[in-house]
Order: C-alpha cells, then sequence, then structure tokens
C-alpha cells in the first residue's frame, strides 16, 4: 500500500468518550483516497460513487499521528476502487497499527455528472503495474 495523507488528531476531532469521531475519519478517508483517484487517473473529475464497511477496530485519541495507505485494487472502464488502510503511528517505535479499514469506488465524470470513461492510458499504465507485481 501507498502512503496518500498523513494527519494528527487534534482536540476539535474528538467526541465525548474521549475518541475521534467517526465521521471526521471518514472525511479525512474520502479526501485522501479522492486526491490518489484523481492522480492515478490523471483527471480532476472523479466523484466518490460507494464507500464500503468501515471497520474502526482501535480508537484514536488527541495527539496520535494519522497515516492513510491506498492501493488500486481495479480499474473499469469508468471506475477505479481502492483498499484504504489507517494506521496510528507512534513517533518514538516507528510501530504502525491498523485502526480502520475500507474501501472506496470514485467514478469518472464528465461536465453533466455522467461517467465518461477512463483514458486509455491509464488502463495501459495500470496493467502494466499488475504485471511487476
Amino acid at each position: 500500500m501507498k502512503l496518500i495523507n498523513k494527519k494528527i488528531c487534534m482536540g476539535k476531532d474528538i467526541g465525548i468518550h474521549g475518541n475521534m469521531f467517526g465521521g471526521i475519519l471518514m472525511a479525512w478517508i474520502d479526501e485522501a483516497a479522492a486526491a490518489f483517484a484523481t492522480e492515478y487517473c490523471c483527471t480532476p473529475n472523479m466523484v466518490t460513487l460507494r464507500v464500503g464497511e468501515l471497520h474502526f477496530k482501535r480508537p484514536i485519541k488527541v495527539n496520535n499521528h494519522i497515516r492513510v495507505y491506498g492501493e488500486v485494487v481495479s480499474l473499469g472502464n469508468t471506475s477505479i476502487t481502492l483498499d484504504i488502510e489507517v494506521r496510528k503511528f507512534n513517533l518514538y517505535s516507528g510501530e504502525e497499527i491498523v485502526v480502520c479499514t475500507t474501501s472506496i469506488t470514485f467514478v469518472r465524470i464528465d461536465d453533466d455528472g455522467n461517467p465518461t470513461p477512463i483514458g486509455e492510458t491509464i488502463k495501459r499504465k495500470h496493467e502494466q503495474a499488475l504485471v511487476l507485481v
């Protein structure tokens, strides 16, 4: 998986139980994944189609350093699907602990909001990357 974003959980992100709000983490995931998908597909015209089940594995506390990782799992005619892993990063040991996982799909759209094909160059690049793995 590729590192696609870093964040620090701050007091404004915390709920009454002392843990990060799930909705804020969901927004961080969507933003990081969207940036990754648009860069991968070489177009800003991508919108979120679907977010899979979010599995919150461990709490995130104030001052925790968070890293968001992503990888392309499929590239369709108009869509791209990513697997996402959110990890808590320990500054002292360098250890990372997975705190949340999900998948997310984006669709390339035209100016009217209709699905439009992802370029052939991108599809070839993706196929070549699969061969190298």
